[in-house]
């Protein structure tokens, strides 16, 4: 089998649609000071530390900011992993009555931000959630909708969305993969 990839998104649009995310989140939400940002491990995690950037800078205001590892509440843990791989969750703040916006990378059934908001209870009840991602691909399984969202990108069967960032993979891109079987 053989993988072709077509870069979709390189570092210059990235940005801009960070920044887009950022402006939107302001706009949407009057009270900056009762927003909590909480990224989902790992390029979640990223994305939201850009967008924490943004909206400390554009507002002046510390947005309150933490990260959230999912691994023990997804619903495959089991079949993916031998031995979980656990990178720590840190929210130091109570969420309870904030406005918490859930920031990953990529959408696709819907199934880790279940797990995100599975987790995320658990410290306390937060006024309400919203989701943000940098690419939101379709074919959801669960009924769960981004409010932020940098680029639609639809897939197809046998096509995955690889998102890479400077913090973790030396170069930002957003690639289509897609495999094809070798004649």
């Amino acid at each position: 089998m053989k993988s072709i990839k077509n870069e979709i998104l390189n570092e210059t649009k990235i940005a801009k649609s960070i920044i887009r995310l950022s402006h939107e989140i302001i706009e949407k939400n009057n009270r900056t000071d009762e927003i909590y940002l909480v990224g989902i491990i790992t390029r979640g995690k990223t994305l939201a530390e850009r967008i924490h950037k943004n909206l400390t800078n554009i507002t002046g205001n510390n947005i309150s900011y933490g990260t959230i590892d999912i691994t023990f509440h997804r619903d495959d843990y089991l079949n993916r992993l031998k031995t979980p791989k656990l990178n720590g969750t840190n929210i130091d703040e109570s969420i309870d009555e904030k406005t918490v916006i859930l920031v990953d990378d990529v959408l696709y059934t819907g199934r880790t931000i279940r797990a995100a908001i599975d987790s995320l209870l658990s410290f306390g009840r937060p006024k309400s959630i919203q989701l943000a991602v940098l690419v939101d691909r379709g074919h959801r399984e669960l009924p769960i909708r981004p409010d932020y969202v940098g680029k639609n990108i639809p897939t197809h069967e046998g096509e995955h969305v690889e998102v890479l960032f400077k913090e973790i993979d030396s170069q930002d891109s957003i690639r289509l993969i897609r495999n094809e079987i070798e004649k």
